[in-house]
């Protein structure tokens, strides 16, 4: 959790609104509604991000404006946090017991950086014994919260190995694609 290794708590959430949408573009009243802290604190650790480079400002008409900056060295990094610590990646990861024995999950790297996908992609996989109707709930909530349908497939050990060996073009296309690992080891999966 980004509270384990940060100990501002203005800028933990600062960082939970940046990465939930990491394309969109924020002012700082509209910072100040979505953490809920005061305009001051918001605007000091505002000013650390841009500083370290993790933001960028822009200036337009009589508003500055903060958004993620591509260039930060770890920007990527940033988004694989946050996909663990934000939505649905946190959900599954806090109610893992619930959910089943799981072996893999992972998103697409396309669902984590909002960019639109195919009909036929897929943007979280899991790989397990899963109970469907305590997923399916989560997934619900995070579909509301994002406002968008998610695109996911779950399938058993078994199959998953088997569709593997076989170079099943569905399960190529999903790990030929980038993705960020929430459960299981990334070089196992592929392997």
């Amino acid at each position: 959790m980004f509270s384990d290794l940060i100990t501002s708590k203005s800028r933990v959430k600062l960082l939970n609104v940046f990465l939930s949408n990491p394309e969109e573009m924020y002012h700082v009243r509209e910072l100040v509604r979505r953490t809920n802290d005061e305009i001051n604190a918001v605007r000091r650790e505002l000013s650390f991000l841009e500083k370290k480079g993790i933001l960028t400002r822009e200036p337009r008409a009589n508003r500055v404006y903060y958004f993620l900056s591509k260039n930060y060295p770890f920007y990527f990094d940033l988004l694989r946090l946050g996909a663990k610590n934000i939505g649905l990646g946190a959900e599954i990861l806090k109610n893992k017991v619930k959910l089943g024995k799981i072996k893999y999950a992972m998103f697409s790297g396309k669902f984590l950086r909002k960019i639109k996908n195919q009909p036929d992609e897929v943007d979280f996989l899991l790989v397990g014994n899963i109970v469907l109707p305590e997923l399916s709930l989560l997934v619900r909530e995070e579909e509301k919260r994002l406002a968008t349908e998610i695109n996911y497939t779950v399938m058993t050990e078994e199959e998953f190995d088997f569709r593997k060996k076989k170079r099943d073009p569905f399960i190529v296309s999903i790990l030929s694609g980038s993705r960020v690992m929430l459960i299981g080891d990334e070089e196992a999966i592929l392997s």
